[in-house]
């Protein structure tokens, strides 16, 4: 039997008919290197009281997004992680990675009867027809589930970064987690890309000489 289950901003803005609503969300679609991380997050409304400070991870300092992070993965909240590899991105493209990592995560949930999926951004997930989906534009601001999704997805991350420094040594991947920033394009001039980085994204092709490649 179906009811009225709210997945909402401060405004309870959004609602939508349906046993179980699951936000969908990523981390990492614009880095030079690691993959891309998605989270499948299903917050049911039992919990949402808990969670009025879950944000879009955006807008959220590190130290937050990591209490967050702790009290959602501790909670009885349902999720799936989803990794696509930075091999993955640049065979399949960032988008279609996106959409096998998001694929990935949703599995875990994809059997919960009746439920909706609610994606963040303007595109459904490709190859997910197990699920019913809403893709919203800016979903992470509007939508609790995708919030707590996108927290999860970005933490996730985050650490999976720290660990590729200590394999990666001289990249400072725990900084700038993968990202542009001067100190990263200044590294991989000086020692070229390893095998975490997006060898199709034009700051990292452009530096590709013969003696980087492996």
């Amino acid at each position: 039997m179906t009811s009225a289950l709210f997945d909402f901003d401060k405004t309870k803005a959004l609602q939508m008919e349906t046993d179980f609503l699951i936000g969908i969300d990523e981390a990492g679609r614009g880095p030079l290197a690691g993959p891309v991380v998605a989270c499948a997050c299903c917050l049911p409304p039992s919990a949402a009281s808990s969670f009025l400070d879950v944000n879009d991870s955006k807008k959220l300092t590190e130290r937050k997004r990591e209490d967050l992070f702790k009290r959602l993965t501790q909670s009885d909240i349902l999720y799936g992680i989803g990794f696509a590899s930075a091999a993955e991105i640049d065979r399949l493209n960032i988008l279609q990675a996106t959409f096998l990592a998001m694929r990935r995560a949703a599995e875990p949930l994809s059997n919960l009867p009746g439920a909706m999926a609610l994606v963040d951004g303007p595109h459904a997930v490709v190859g997910l027809p197990m699920l019913r989906q809403a893709p919203i534009v800016d979903g992470d601001a509007k939508s609790l589930s995708i919030a707590a999704a996108s927290i999860i997805a970005k933490v996730t991350r985050d650490h999976y970064m720290q660990q590729l420094d200590a394999l990666y040594p001289g990249y400072d991947f725990a900084g700038h987690k993968g990202y542009g920033t001067a100190k990263h394009l200044e590294a991989l001039r000086k020692l070229g890309p390893c095998r975490e980085h997006r060898r199709t994204f034009a700051p990292v092709k452009n530096l590709i000489t013969p003696s980087f490649l492996p």
